[in-house]
């Protein structure tokens, strides 16, 4: 099982304390330099880079290509920091939090990818029909070209640190810490909304937001636990996040870039943010069983987690 997999290696809470501070440390300081020091030169003086440091850095004058690059660079140190984690401190391998299949099944990847992909692209059609007038096009042929190279090339390291976070790295030790799946699921969906709670969207639409990023967490928690591997997760928001980047952008929400289409409408936080949640992800969850015969719900979701002997270690 996924989880039991993270009896391999070495599992003291100390090891996750400083794999922690590691992860923190690259994510959030070290990968962040390149960004505060192009903000800093664009900013122009300390007073003006203070006052955008409490807003927003995507307020100055910085080439959204560039600002999207420098803020995926803290991620990829992020997720860096996250395997040197895994190998150097609890001393096992990247494929022990990554799946129980003995190499990574990229044609799970591939399909999530996919299926996601399909389906935000019908969804915008569905709204552009709608409310065509919400729409601008924004499509800027170099820029685009520069965007989709960085949407496909690096945007995965963004999401793939997340996933590696949450659903790896935090998921396996709750759960031998906890002794069951539930609570690491419902932990790191918890944690994983709270960290996106910074995010520009929550302050424009509410907290109505983070439902969706704990509804998103668990979708993808879930997923993992069903399929015992994070392939259908890494898929699946890393073809979230790419089609976000693309297609659709805003003057307000946390991927501002040379997107096809600029939405001008005004936000509001309604039916439309919980609405996924409630019918679009249970489709999902519905394919995803039927393609990989999925079974033991309840087991594989609630199930306890028994220590295996050393035998049943090398066996998982």
């Amino acid at each position: 099982m996924f989880i039991q997999q993270a009896f391999r290696g070495k599992n003291e809470i100390w090891r996750y304390i400083i794999g922690l501070v590691l992860i923190f440390f690259g994510w959030q300081i070290l990968g962040l330099i390149p960004l505060v020091i192009v903000a800093f030169t664009a900013a122009g003086d300390t007073m003006a880079f203070i006052e955008a440091a409490e807003s927003s850095f995507m307020s100055l004058d910085i080439d959204s290509n560039l600002f999207l690059i420098l803020m995926i660079f803290s991620f990829a140190i992020g997720l860096a920091a996250i395997f040197l984690s895994i190998k150097a401190i609890h001393h096992k391998k990247i494929i022990d939090v990554t799946t129980t299949r003995s190499s990574i099944d990229w044609g799970r990847i591939r399909f999530a990818f996919l299926l996601v992909a399909i389906t935000n692209v019908v969804f915008f059609g569905i709204s552009y029909a709608i409310e065509p007038e919400i729409f601008v096009w924004n499509f800027n042929l170099v820029p685009f070209l520069i965007l989709l190279v960085i949407s496909f090339l690096l945007l995965p390291l963004q999401t793939s640190f997340e996933e590696y976070l949450f659903r790896g790295y935090l998921m396996q030790w709750f759960g031998i810490l906890a002794r069951n799946r539930w609570v690491p699921l419902v932990l790191t969906s918890i944690i994983f909304g709270l960290l996106h709670g910074a995010n520009p969207e929550v302050a424009k639409l509410g907290n109505i937001m983070m439902v969706f990023y704990i509804g998103t967490g668990l979708l993808l928690g879930v997923i993992t636990l069903m399929d015992e591997g994070m392939e259908l997760a890494l898929g699946f928001h890393a073809a979230n996040n790419i089609m976000a980047a693309v297609m659709v952008t805003t003057n307000w929400s946390v991927f501002q870039t040379d997107a096809i289409f600029l939405d001008i409408s005004e936000p509001s936080g309604g039916i439309d943010i919980v609405l996924p949640i409630l019918i679009i992800y249970p489709i999902y969850l519905f394919i995803f069983s039927k393609k990989y015969h999925w079974s033991h719900w309840k087991e594989r979701l609630m199930g306890k987690i028994k220590i295996p002997t050393s035998k049943e270690i090398t066996e998982i």
